[in-house]
């Protein structure tokens, strides 16, 4: 579901549904703009140097039983931005992306 839209060497954009995110370098910042049915949320910053980690967050349904995934990008504090994704491997992706562009350790 995560879709990388633009991915140069000082911006990255990636769309998840009404939610983008974008890492830009050049500026040092990330922003997560949401959109929930018609209205637009404030986007929401933090600087690039905030951000320790993107890893995976796997939860399962009780209801269904179904695995859950989302891509987390984590602050150094502990607070952490969530992109949804189709599956693990589609999370996984994502995150592998995220911490390539940022230069983060796997």
């Amino acid at each position: 579901m995560a879709s990388i839209i633009e991915n140069a060497p000082e911006r990255m954009v990636l769309r998840s549904g009404s939610t983008t995110l974008t890492l830009d370098k050049a500026a040092g910042i990330a922003t997560l703009q949401r959109k929930m049915l018609f209205i637009t949320r404030k986007p929401v910053e933090r600087q690039l140097s905030e951000i320790a980690d993107a890893r995976v967050d796997a939860a399962v349904d009780r209801a269904s039983g179904v695995e859950v995934c989302h891509t987390m990008l984590v602050t150094r504090v502990g607070e952490g931005w969530a992109l949804a994704a189709n599956d693990k491997k589609d999370a996984q992706a994502t995150a592998s992306a995220i911490r390539s562009f940022l230069g983060l350790a796997s």
